[in-house]
């Protein structure tokens, strides 16, 4: 008695593999674990504030756990955004919705946008709660996300495809992957997919240094080498692409034909890996256990492979770099790849 009774979900900003698992996670378990009622809201915050909704029973949520995007569909509708001068009225409209619905709380999955907004309408007095999703692993006080894992697999295959190729054509092939300012992805992916020059937004690099070690590696006679570079490393403003400013510095540089693959939005598509449809679920089962003991405005998270959670106010606005001392890159160092700041020659 006095428990929760009726819970929304939506999902938010990019989509990415292990949504559906989430949202089946929360679903299931809130219905067959606390009698609770589910809706679902329709492309992010756009569906509460236009009042888009549907139930969710168990026979929505069946057979959903291995599709990639999202069943509610997404958008990146910020509701605290300013129009020009004017206040938004968009949260005065989350909030009415909210009651008329009888809502008992909120839970909202998605990145750091979407932390940052659920913070929010926790500072406005909902019940709300976080659940961590992207691909760049980036949100704030959580080990890793659900999408992750799923990248890390499409980014490591492309690059052990690109190996054949640059072999084939004894060429040095340099491959752009996601991540906006958070290096993870081409960290991971580039030590998974064997990458001899791995460049991360955190580290900054010298293409001078990059250049003489690829040098290095042709004086060895070793035939092709892969670049790995994250989106978000630095490039002059006017540049379309990091991949395509190094691969043009480096062949200017070495004079070995150098080409260039962006993989774009085919790291977010898909069906997730078996990781990432677990932690989804392990982050949707934790979010409706939070919600039936009324600990709302936090954030599911996974620390040390433990879920637990963490205060929405203290993710909002901020980002899950990598370290500059990341056992990873330690690790990378001592392999001789190549991180873009310092490289030993022989």
């Amino acid at each position: 008695m006095g428990k929760p009774q009726r819970i929304g979900i939506l999902t938010a900003g990019g989509d990415c593999p292990g949504i559906n698992a989430a949202i089946r996670g929360v679903g299931k378990t809130a219905i067959t674990k606390y009698g609770m009622e589910v809706i679902g809201f329709s492309s992010g915050f756009s569906g509460i504030i236009n009042k888009e909704y549907e139930v969710l029973d168990e026979a929505k949520l069946s057979g959903i756990l291995t599709l990639g995007g999202t069943i509610l569909g997404t958008s990146r509708e910020k509701p605290f955004k300013k129009n020009g001068n004017k206040g938004s009225d968009k949260p005065d409209r989350i909030k009415k919705h909210y009651k008329e619905l009888g809502l008992d709380c909120l839970v909202c999955i998605g990145g750091n946008g979407t932390q940052k907004t659920a913070a929010l309408l926790a500072d406005e007095g909902l019940n709300v709660i976080g659940i961590p999703k992207t691909i760049d692993n980036d949100v704030f006080g959580t080990d890793f996300t659900f999408g992750f894992d799923s990248a890390v697999w499409i980014a490591t295959e492309a690059i052990d495809r690109l190996h054949t190729t640059a072999n084939s054509h004894k060429r040095i092939m340099v491959i752009e992957l996601m991540g906006h300012t958070a290096g993870w992805l081409a960290l991971y992916a580039g030590m998974a997919g064997g990458g001899d020059v791995i460049l991360l937004p955190e580290l900054g690099y010298d293409v001078q240094v990059v250049n003489r070690y690829l040098l290095d590696r042709a004086y060895k006679k070793k035939p092709y080498s892969i670049v790995v570079v994250a989106e978000g490393v630095e490039k002059p403003e006017e540049e379309p692409s990091a991949a395509g400013y190094v691969a043009r510095m480096i062949e200017k540089g070495t004079r070995i034909e150098t080409r260039t693959t962006i993989l774009g939005y085919v790291q977010r598509g898909g069906s997730p890996s078996p990781m990432d449809r677990i932690l989804a679920t392990r982050f949707g089962t934790k979010a409706v256990d939070l919600i039936a003991q009324e600990k709302y405005g936090r954030m599911v998270n996974i620390v040390n492979n433990s879920t637990d959670s963490i205060p929405l106010n203290e993710v909002a606005g901020k980002l899950n770099l990598v370290p500059k001392k990341h056992s990873l890159i330690n690790k990378a160092r001592a392999l001789d790849i190549c991180m873009g700041d310092e490289c030993h020659f022989s």
